[in-house]
């Protein structure tokens, strides 16, 4: 298959499209889960800093 058949194809861009958002959304839910993990191990840290410095 000729390369530019293959660029003038809306089903490739549809596919290109759709894997980019994929990719983008696995990153960003793994990004959140590790926020989560970070926060269950170590708490809020901006709540603790209040803390110490209200007693």
């Amino acid at each position: 298959m000729d390369a530019r058949q293959l660029l003038k194809e809306k089903k490739f861009w549809f596919a290109s499209v759709l894997i980019a958002w994929a990719a983008g959304l696995q990153g960003h839910m793994m990004w959140l889960q590790k926020q989560e993990s970070f926060q269950q191990k170590f708490g809020n840290l901006e709540d603790n800093d209040d803390n110490t410095t209200s007693d």
